[in-house]
């Protein structure tokens, strides 16, 4: 009869599932009662984990940027006595509890008087400390105690690749924080004196000042979106469509000398070189005439191996070591010509922009 058949289908249909059923939880013991398996969690998205998130690594960099707002007179023309004021903006880094603070130069540059903006909304006007043409840093000091400095390491590690972010305060519109990746460091030949760190971090006007830092907070650089730097007849070169920042190391130096001196002081040779054959030490491709190494007798095509016997690993080791040492100093140059090994006594001079390169 119908009715038997379809009472005999189900009947068949529940013994068959609970045979596959007891199947299941014999060879697969985990979903046994009491084995402390959540099934709702099976249906859950997971949460984001903390350490996923830069929160905190803002939380403690970002009330160290400060807007900066620099204002100029400027004549309106050649023909009239006229003049109006001029606003340029952009951001600062506070370096110190006590007011000292990093920004770029062509920030506060020919500025008549400087405001600097806490993230608390105070306002204070600033003072011009000195400025690095070289690097675009200048620094500025408030008067101002107690302030959150931003979180700083005594030397650190910028890789290819690490994530980096950029606090700043892009055409005025308050703190704004972008994401990327450090491109590239270093740089290219031995008469460029600009040291960077490249990133795909979007950097507008009004970021230049600002602060590079890594995924824990801590500053890895001063961002600059109006880069310049030398080429090797030190004129200035417009660099446009890349993003740049000045290594903390380097700023940090940069802004020590500035507070103890008044100004930076870079050492000079006057010879330019580039990488050894993949090998240690640099070949002489340039020497300027009447330069210190001139006068020493360093001659092109010379290897640098070695500065008072400290190795020589690329051309960009031998530039720091030269800018770094006093000028008046006298230096041992450990070379190769030819054949043969010699060492050259030269006395250090000065780096200036008038400095010539050939």
């Amino acid at each position: 009869m119908p009715g038997q058949r379809i009472l005999w289908f189900f009947f068949r249909s529940i013994v068959i599932g609970a045979i596959v059923a007891s199947l299941i939880l014999l060879l697969v013991p985990e979903l046994r009662q009491g084995s402390g398996i959540d099934f709702k969690r099976l249906f859950e998205s997971e949460p984001v984990s903390d350490r996923q998130s830069y929160y905190d690594a803002i939380s403690r960099s970002a009330p160290s940027v400060v807007n900066i707002y620099s204002v100029s007179i400027e004549s309106n023309s050649l023909f009239s006595n006229t003049s109006r004021e001029r606003t340029n903006l952009g951001s600062g880094v506070i370096m110190t509890e006590d007011g000292y603070i990093l920004t770029c130069h062509h920030v506060i540059n020919n500025a008549s008087s400087i405001y600097v903006a806490m993230q608390d909304s105070r306002l204070f006007e600033a003072q011009i400390v000195g400025y690095d043409l070289f690097t675009d840093l200048a620094v500025l000091k408030i008067n101002a105690d107690n302030l959150h400095a931003i979180p700083q390491l005594s030397k650190t590690s910028t890789r290819v690749g690490d994530v980096v972010m950029a606090i700043g305060n892009p055409y005025n519109l308050g703190q704004t924080i972008t994401q990327g990746i450090v491109s590239r460091t270093g740089r290219n030949g031995l008469a460029n004196y600009v040291d960077f760190i490249q990133t795909d971090a979007v950097l507008n006007q009004g970021n230049s000042g600002g602060a590079l830092v890594d995924s824990e907070g801590y500053l890895m650089g001063i961002t600059n979106a109006n880069f310049k730097t030398f080429d090797a007849q030190r004129r200035v070169r417009d660099v446009n469509g890349v993003n740049f920042a000045v290594p903390y190391e380097l700023a940090s130096r940069v802004m020590s000398d500035i507070i103890t001196h008044g100004k930076v002081t870079r050492g000079q040779l006057g010879f330019s070189g580039s990488e050894y054959q993949g090998q240690d030490g640099i070949i002489i491709a340039n020497i300027v005439s009447g330069s210190p190494a001139d006068l020493a007798g360093l001659q092109v095509n010379d290897v640098l191996l070695a500065i008072d016997n400290r190795p020589i690993s690329g051309a960009s080791t031998a530039l720091d070591m030269i800018a770094e040492t006093p000028p008046g100093t006298q230096i041992l140059l450990q070379i190769k010509r030819q054949e043969a090994f010699l060492t050259i006594q030269v006395t250090v001079g000065e780096l200036t922009l008038e400095t010539p390169t050939r």
